[in-house]
């Protein structure tokens, strides 16, 4: 890491919630979700909250050959919230233990709180991860 980061960090990201990050859009390619109401999707709820805590980590780390990947989320989606209002995510990193990072997350939509819970990233060097992943991609079985 390049600087210190310790428990008790924090920090904040907006996001103004566009048209196609709404259910529908989600699987435009499945019937269902053509008629769920038009309101953020909880999947992209779960990226927003990754995207948060990314933006927060990298001054800490030698982006881009370090990067940090998701291992654990757990969240709750409280309320809807249509496209054009901005989510306003707080961050707390709560614990370091080696390369895994835990953050306390909530959301609030300037309404209403809309999510809370906690997540989990590794720091990974990006070079080995992404020869790993081609590796595995080489072992794939065919359908």
């Amino acid at each position: 890491m390049k600087k210190e980061l310790e428990p008790g960090f924090t920090f904040t990201f907006e996001y103004q919630v566009p048209e196609e990050n709404t259910v529908p859009f989600l699987f435009p390619e499945m019937p269902e979700c053509q008629e769920m109401p038009r309101v953020f999707a909880t999947g992209y709820l779960v990226g927003l909250f990754e995207l948060a805590c990314i933006k927060a980590i990298n001054p800490f780390i030698n982006w881009p050959a370090q990067q940090t990947v998701g291992i654990h989320i757990n969240i709750s989606h409280e309320a809807a919230t249509p496209p054009g209002m901005t989510i306003t995510v707080q961050g707390t990193v709560t614990e370091i233990k080696g390369k895994k990072l835990c953050f306390s997350l909530t959301a609030f939509d300037g309404v209403d709180q809309i999510s809370q819970g906690t997540h989990e990233r590794f720091i990974i060097n990006a070079e080995k991860f992404n020869t790993g992943i081609k590796e595995k991609e080489k072992k794939q079985v065919a359908p």
